[in-house]
């Protein structure tokens, strides 16, 4: 399939895109608002912006350092942070404000990027991870936009899949200015896929580059004396599946720690009522950050139901258990509890963060799990031992600290290219 094909196929889907689309809108006033964003239309009036295009809630916050740099060394150039979901959309909102621009990416249709291309004549696109879209990036080399891959990542996995489809990836690829790896194996597979080994660069991650400043350290110290003085392990990032290993093991753990606390924060807001009507059904006693701070000593369960609070509630907690790991999503991001200090559990399925999730484990600060029985064992030894708590926070600390640097790498390949 090459992109022509590609492109008819999208078409021939129109329909159900619609479909699903239209479902999404009777859930999310974000989709119902704005669904013309997603064909190009409702564009914001730039002239000659630099575009940044974040996915989702987690690419969009490992970015916020790349885009505050951006605002720094391009002063008189525009900014246009795009999303894919309402949850990217919301952390642009909530932590860029209108200091940049921002609207949905439109869908990969090629009548829809060429007319986003050509209405907004970009001075560069800048696709954050894994977002390579063909007909996007067509139209920009057709326009001679220069677009450079940031904090790319290609796991073994997904390399695979793109090897099915070389006729429209390698011709992709191949129309990419720069692309900033996050490690050496990632640079290695774009280049089995056709890209040329002299556009790529070897940086690190952004994502060693969070930003735990004393505040957001003291907003856990506070929210944990909010939720009382006892153990407390949160299982963040959690998906369907995810929600009821992490209660089976807490209901075991209960027996020996009766005032050990759960905090379930989904992935997916969708899933907020969905995650509190399965604590309830197996008879917790449960209480949602949304209603109320202070959490009563008598709860055991706390569904973490708002927007923009998992550090802090990462800050708050003793131990973290990352999802989407025990299903195969490939995991979320384990450093955010690991910049924070905290002793870090995994499922076995974290391919998204495979070398760094390695690192942790290499380091003594991340453990993996691969069933229930093994995640209530991990939990357990970790609440007993205080001072394997202490040693873990330590190694955590250091080994974020000495990984950092990634933004001024990563900054340097994008000023190369524009």
């Amino acid at each position: 399939m090459n992109r022509i094909s590609y492109s008819l196929l999208l078409l021939l889907l129109t329909p159900l895109i619609l479909l699903y689309l239209g479902y999404r809108a009777t859930k999310s006033i974000d989709y119902r608002g704005r669904i013309g964003e997603r064909f190009s239309f409702g564009l914001p009036k730039l002239d000659q912006p630099i575009i940044i295009h974040c996915a989702s809630m987690g690419e969009t916050l490992a970015a916020l350092p790349l885009i505050q740099r951006l605002q720094q060394q391009y002063p008189t150039s525009p900014l246009l942070v795009t999303t894919t979901t309402p949850t990217g959309s919301a952390q642009v909102k909530q932590h860029l404000g209108t200091s940049v621009y921002h609207c949905y990416l439109p869908l990969d249709f090629s009548w829809a990027t060429r007319r986003f291309v050509a209405k907004l004549k970009p001075k560069a696109v800048i696709l954050m991870e894994t977002e390579l879209w063909p007909n996007l990036v067509h139209h920009c080399s057709r326009a001679n936009v220069p677009v450079i891959v940031a904090n790319a990542r290609l796991s073994e996995r997904s390399a695979a899949s793109y090897q099915k489809l070389t006729k429209v990836v390698t011709p992709m690829l191949q129309q990419l200015t720069a692309v900033a790896v996050q490690h050496a194996d990632d640079g290695n597979r774009f280049v089995d896929l056709g890209l040329a080994a002299n556009k790529i660069t070897e940086c690190g991650s952004l994502k060693f580059d969070i930003h735990i400043d004393a505040t957001a350290r003291q907003q856990g110290l506070d929210a944990a004396e909010q939720l009382g003085n006892r153990p407390k392990w949160i299982a963040a990032s959690t998906h369907p599946g995810e929600f009821e290993q992490a209660l089976a093991a807490h209901q075991q753990l209960l027996s020996q720690y009766p005032d050990l606390l759960l905090i379930i924060v989904p992935r997916h807001p969708e899933q907020f009522d969905h995650a509190a009507a399965l604590a309830q059904k197996a008879e917790f006693k449960i209480q949602r950050r949304s209603e109320t701070l202070v959490v009563d000593n008598s709860t055991q369960v706390l569904i973490g139901d708002t927007m923009g609070e998992l550090k802090t509630l990462y800050g708050a907690s003793d131990i973290a258990f990352v999802g989407g790991s025990m299903i195969e999503r490939g995991g979320h991001n384990p450093l955010e509890p690991a910049a924070f200090g905290k002793p870090v559990l995994m499922g076995p399925h974290y391919y998204n963060f495979q070398q760094i999730g390695d690192a942790l484990k290499a380091q003594g600060v991340m453990s993996t799990v691969d069933t229930v029985e093994a995640l209530q064992l991990q939990v357990d030894d970790l609440i007993q031992c205080k001072t394997a708590r202490e040693g873990i926070a330590a190694l955590a600390l250091e080994f974020v600290a000495q990984n950092s640097g990634a933004t001024d790498r990563q900054l340097e390949v994008i000023q190369a290219a524009i």
